[in-house]
């Protein structure tokens, strides 16, 4: 099939069914990465009759009245099936949820010398390169089981506890930043190959409490965190230099056992009134459990708990005594 084809046929399903997997249409289409990605461009940007769901569907948001796209002429002389009952080709919807307060770690991740890139490559070259950088960014991203908010230019902003939350959130985010640095050192060597450039990223990092809910009006709706959150995130990656991940002392505070970081003191940062603590991570520390990261501050004492510990200490002593015995 030629692409107008493939778009038809997408098109069609999507209002039929309201959703459509992306795992489907390369099953069903035989499509590659990069065909899929162009079959998205045009449905969500271009036609705006869809939206993209968690990096993972296409869900209908044209009305349930939207012409069904025309035959291509490669296939008007085919018979066609006949037309689904109106009833049954609407999608489902579902209410909108109220806004929700969390607690969010966020990252803003950016593309170093953008605008100097764009100056030397030709557009459809950069294209390919921006894409690759933001491929690169959403495996890491999906691995550590971040939500990429919004894709703003070469930038990307980033949640880590929404929609689902996990108790390490901010571990997640800090092992996604080296990740991405890693990642992106690794794609070099095929950018540097077949268009002689070599990118870099800077990234920032905060946890703080948000307000999320739908954002946006029509067809251009998104699920957005609201607070100085996401503000300090993107105000701590302009204080990283190339490839380097900087974290905020709120994030450092949850996560200090667990990497590596150098200090590098308090900044003032625009728009923001008090002085701003910042760390630029280096590597993982090596520590694997919140057992390994607690015994270095000194564990919390057992108190008024002495008949059970007098219990625990003579099965200790028990336990040896019947080993030695055996030995």
């Amino acid at each position: 099939m030629i692409f107008e084809e493939i778009l038809d046929h997408t098109l069609d399903m999507l209002r039929r069914r309201g959703r459509v997997s992306y795992r489907a249409l390369k099953r069903q289409f035989e499509l590659d990465d990069t065909y899929l990605d162009d079959l998205k461009t045009e449905i969500i940007e271009v036609l705006q009759l869809a939206v993209d769901q968690d990096n993972t569907m296409l869900v209908w948001t044209g009305s349930a009245d939207t012409p069904s796209p025309p035959s291509s002429p490669a296939t008007s002389g085919a018979s066609q099936p006949a037309p689904q009952a109106e009833s049954a080709t609407a999608p489902i919807s579902h209410p909108t949820p109220d806004a929700e307060r969390r607690q969010l770690t966020v990252m803003f991740c950016d593309l170093v010398d953008s605008t100097s890139l764009s100056g030397q490559l030709d557009p459809e070259d950069l294209r390919q390169v921006v894409r690759a950088y933001q491929t690169t960014c959403a495996d890491v991203i999906q691995r550590f089981g971040g939500h990429i908010a919004q894709y703003l230019g070469d930038g990307l902003l980033v949640y880590f506890g929404y929609p689902q939350a996990h108790e390490d959130d901010s571990q997640r985010a800090v092992r996604a930043g080296l990740g991405i640095v890693e990642g992106m050192a690794t794609r070099n060597t095929h950018l540097e190959q077949h268009h002689k450039v070599r990118l870099a990223v800077r990234l920032g990092i905060h946890t703080g409490l948000v307000v999320v809910g739908e954002m946006g009006s029509g067809t251009r709706r998104e699920q957005l965190a609201l607070g100085e959150t996401p503000n300090l995130a993107a105000r701590l990656e302009g204080l990283a230099t190339p490839n380097t991940v900087v974290i905020s002392a709120a994030t450092w505070s949850l996560v200090r056992e667990y990497f590596i970081y150098d200090d590098l003191g308090t900044h003032v940062l625009k728009g923001v009134a008090t002085p701003i603590q910042a760390y630029r991570i280096l590597r993982e520390s090596g520590v694997q459990s919140r057992m390994d990261a607690a015994v270095p501050r000194g564990l919390t004492p057992l108190v008024g708990r002495e008949h059970e510990i007098g219990l625990l200490r003579e099965h200790w002593r028990s336990g040896c005594r019947r080993a030695w015995a055996r030995w």
